[in-house]
């Protein structure tokens, strides 16, 4: 499949993001360069320094809320991505009156207990609508432990071990790499699995 179709297929979806912090923010604008048609993406909270490590924000954007900064930021990689902001702390009805009509939501809390929210929210209220999460990114190295778990319309993106703490802090690297593949699982739900064509190497 050709760029050009698969930006006139993604151009029409709409994919919800819940938190724009590490996750959401590079997730965003991973399906923003791609050609995602529309984000619909709610966080309350707001830039401060210690964010730059890992969420695609810049120095200058520190003590704005990070949902106008990610929309400015969209923008200027993809003018055509329509980017709807959402300054708001989500529970189980707010994500319900955003997210009803997407056709993938991406869960990019920070918490233990909001990922559970949103979980919850969707396999209860949405059993239908896929939702792609994040678990596992803290720290550095360890590549290969990264995989994706899928249960029926759960998506798992992560190595579902290594939990944030202070001495294992979230870093660009992890983080950038479990958003990637967030984004990456939104594809092959829209997009369905690629087609390798396997071409004989002998020539003779």
């Amino acid at each position: 499949m050709r760029f050009s179709e698969i930006k006139q297929i993604l151009a029409s979806k709409t994919i919800g993001i819940a938190g724009a912090g590490g996750l959401g923010s590079n997730c965003a604008v991973a399906l923003a360069r791609v050609g995602i048609g529309k984000l619909i993406i709610a966080d309350f909270d707001t830039i401060d320094e210690g964010n730059l490590n890992r969420q695609y924000y810049f120095y200058d954007q520190i003590g704005q809320k990070k949902v106008f900064a990610l929309r400015d930021n969209i923008k200027r990689i993809n003018p055509h991505t329509n980017v709807e902001c959402h300054d708001v702390k989500l529970d189980p009805d707010k994500i319900l009156e955003l997210y009803s009509n997407c056709d993938v939501i991406v869960e990019a809390f920070d918490l233990a207990e909001a990922k559970q929210m949103i979980i919850e929210t969707i396999l209860v209220q949405l059993p239908e609508k896929p939702l792609v999460t994040g678990n596992g990114l803290a720290g550095w190295g360890f590549n290969n432990m990264i995989k994706t778990r899928k249960i029926v319309n759960l998506y798992i993106c992560g190595d579902q071990y290594l939990e944030v703490s202070d001495h294992l802090p979230p870093l660009a690297p992890r983080v950038g790499i479990v958003a990637s593949m967030q984004a990456n699982q939104v594809l092959e739900i829209l997009l369905g699995e690629p087609f390798i064509i396997k071409q004989n190497e002998d020539h003779s």
